[in-house]
């Protein structure tokens, strides 16, 4: 199986284009758009938001991520194996949280260079064939290189800051909800609140944090749209009051 994770969007035509190029070079392979509208340049926030959505892949997927601002210039393209689902994308911080959090880890560069190679959409031409042929069992062209050699951001291991914001104005942020005691008080955009289990036990119009379907501290309000609301923000700090 190959996941898109990429901040292409919905709709135009960039992850109908990937896919068309996947199906010609692996006919039968299941592919799924996990996640097709992560904050748009914003490698960041992807990179904390990988761990926790790749989590339920099966073992073998290859996820193909594509956040890549930088593309057209000399950073690497990477193929990694973390987990043993392997990771094709740019060498650029995007793989950095889950390589941190990784237990078992190959680091490859990507030598293959197609006949035709776009200086401005190398998730079609570079990215998604390499993904079909790992998809296939072909590795060829991948070359093991040195972890330390890769991208890798001075970010923490857990991000205070919202990361994303999803179709109901839900705020999902980089925290690990885990790792917080359901008596911690939030505050962002000026705004407090207190941890709740359910929508319904907020009551309608509260704003609330709970933990989330994948592991994460997630911000919302009951029967309302918290971002909305309340003028959050991809980029905006979180801030514990007390705990």
């Amino acid at each position: 199986m190959i996941a898109i994770m990429t901040d292409f969007g919905v709709s135009g035509p960039y992850i109908g284009q990937m896919r068309a190029v996947i199906h010609a070079q692996a006919p039968g392979v299941d592919v799924v758009d996990l996640f097709p509208d992560l904050p748009a340049c914003n490698v960041k926030a992807a990179a904390y938001l990988l761990p926790a959505y790749t989590q339920y892949l099966p073992e073998g997927t290859v996820c193909l991520c594509v956040v890549d601002p930088g593309v057209g210039t000399h950073r690497r393209a990477l193929a990694l194996q973390i987990d043993r689902r392997w990771f094709v994308g740019p060498d650029n911080g995007l793989f950095s949280v889950l390589l941190n959090r990784g237990e078992e880890i190959t680091t490859k560069e990507i030598h293959w260079r197609p006949d035709q190679l776009s200086d401005s959409f190398h998730g079609r031409d570079l990215f998604a064939p390499v993904a079909a042929r790992l998809a296939k069992g072909v590795d060829d062209g991948i070359e093991t290189i040195e972890a330390g050699a890769l991208v890798m951001p001075d970010w923490p291991d857990e991000l205070s800051e919202v990361i994303y914001l999803d179709s109901f104005s839900n705020a999902i942020t980089g925290l690990t909800a885990t790792d917080l005691p359901e008596t911690t008080v939030l505050e962002v955009a000026g705004y407090q609140c207190q941890y709740t289990r359910t929508f319904a036990e907020a009551g309608p119009g509260r704003l609330f944090w709970y933990r989330n379907s994948n592991g994460l501290v997630e911000i919302a309000m009951n029967q309302a749209g918290a971002s909305e609301k309340t003028g959050i923000r991809v980029g905006d700090t979180i801030r514990i009051v007390s705990n």
